[in-house]
């Protein structure tokens, strides 16, 4: 095996992995540890190679850790494990932290202070060997078996870091292949997956195409890194306008809140720490061409931008938008009451209820739309609502009260038939009826 040669093809490894420098060598040097003690070495044997990128000068160590007798089972102790092979003793023996000596491994204190008079237990103990330069054709394999395991596992490991920083960011890939309900997209050293919850319904993806996804979380798994893309999520609008907004991005002008209905309709609110700097035309750009852009990234989706404020009244107003609202009524429950002008009404509910319902989530209130000529029913069916009885007792104090007064209405009707009948004697019995009726209702309505 010809060092210089092997060691001149680490920049070209890196490169081509995309792995440091330092990883491919620590990476080598593992495989010639491995190769040296397949030819060279013994069972049990811990053996370090070091390699000199520039000279391929390699050095191989054997490791021995230092112990005493307390650290390692006796030889009473071992014959009585293996006559009992208890589980439970076993387990006991662990957790006294007690190891079987082996001889290539190990090496008691007494003879490890011969070397070195400072080493103390627990610590290791460095032995050079005799570097060889001829290798089997076995030795070979298992290098190179190494050396391919190591490098596919800190691709994995880079993977998942890189990507375990980019957590809720965006990130663009290339959709390559569609499986099942899953969209499988290229985005660097690895394929995020888009599940079809996490799709924009109504919207289409077809290979080659590119786009903007939001990077919802990071797994580690057996088979490496599974990033999960999404583009329904709402904070990929937020993370769009920190892209096409200078403002956002500096941190003047600040995303309050986000409410968002994937391939429909977005609300997005708003807030200037600056004065001189107004939130919603930042957002909007120059004849709109910002919020155009990240409308075309999501395919049509209509955005509306409204300004944040402290005052619950203001705020709530502001999120009904395109709608004016009259007036805000603030109700307790954390409710809300908005009164808008009888052509407004559509609007502020919008189509299926989608206007009021992104309304809500974006304030965390509930908001009730009504017309004025709604709210003065509401008013009256109030009023009514107090004169019910609260109680089944203010039930039966109600319906005495009530007897009482049709009692009344009857003697009353009564005693005026009586005057009527001696200055009206002359008149007909259906006359009589009809006024008996009349009568009737005059006085129920007085009362």
């Amino acid at each position: 095996m010809n060092f210089k040669n092997f060691a001149s093809a680490i920049a070209q490894i890196a490169e081509e992995k995309g792995l440091p420098r330092e990883i491919v060598v620590e990476t080598i040097e593992q495989a010639l540890a491995a190769a040296y003690k397949k030819d060279y070495g013994e069972k049990g044997q811990v053996i370090k190679a070091e390699l000199e990128p520039e000279t391929g000068e390699v050095k191989f160590w054997q490791i021995k850790l230092v112990v005493d007798k307390d650290m390692i089972y006796s030889e009473e102790e071992l014959e009585a494990m293996k006559e009992t092979k208890a589980a439970d003793q076993e387990e006991g023996d662990e957790e006294k932290g007690k190891i079987r000596f082996h001889p290539e491994k190990h090496i008691m204190v007494e003879d490890a202070e011969k070397i070195n008079s400072e080493i103390k237990p627990g610590e290791e103990l460095i032995l050079p060997l005799e570097p060889h330069q001829d290798y089997g054709r076995i030795a070979a394999q298992t290098a190179k078996q190494v050396i391919m395991q190591r490098i596919r596992e800190a691709e994995k490991k880079m993977v998942f870091e890189e990507f375990k920083s980019k957590e809720e960011q965006i990130i663009s890939g290339v959709v390559q292949r569609i499986e099942g309900r899953n969209i499988l997209l290229n985005i660097g050293k690895t394929l995020g997956v888009l599940t079809r919850e996490e799709q924009v319904p109504g919207e289409f993806y077809r290979p080659g195409q590119r786009l903007k996804l939001y990077v919802l979380r990071v797994e580690e798994t057996p088979k490496g890194p599974k990033i999960f893309l999404s583009r329904a999520y709402p904070k990929l609008v937020s993370r769009l306008f920190e892209l096409e907004v200078p403002e956002i991005a500096s941190g003047s002008v600040e995303i309050k809140s986000i409410a968002r209905e994937a391939g429909s309709r977005t609300k997005i609110a708003v807030f200037s720490k600056e004065e001189s700097i107004d939130p919603i035309g930042a957002a909007v750009g120059q004849r709109g061409t910002r919020v155009q852009v990240i409308i075309n990234e999501l395919g049509g989706e209509k955005i509306d931008i409204v300004e944040y404020s402290d005052d619950p009244k203001e705020y709530l107003a502001n999120a009904l938008s395109p709608a004016k609202v009259v007036e805000i009524k603030i109700l307790p429950k954390n409710k809300a009451l908005a009164i808008v002008p009888e052509d407004q009404l559509s609007l502020a509910i919008g189509k299926d209820g989608q206007n009021v319902r992104l309304a809500a989530k974006l304030t965390g209130w509930k908001i009730d739309v009504r017309s004025p000529s709604d709210e003065r029913k509401i008013d009256v069916d109030e009023e009514d609502d107090e004169k019910e009885p609260k109680s089944a007792e203010g039930a039966e104090v109600m319906k005495e009260e009530e007897d009482k007064k049709s009692e009344k209405i009857a003697e009353d009707v009564k005693e005026e038939e009586g005057k009527e009948e001696k200055d009206e004697g002359k008149e007909g019995e259906e006359e009589k009826k009809t006024k008996r009726q009349k009568r009737l209702k005059k006085q129920t309505k007085n009362n």
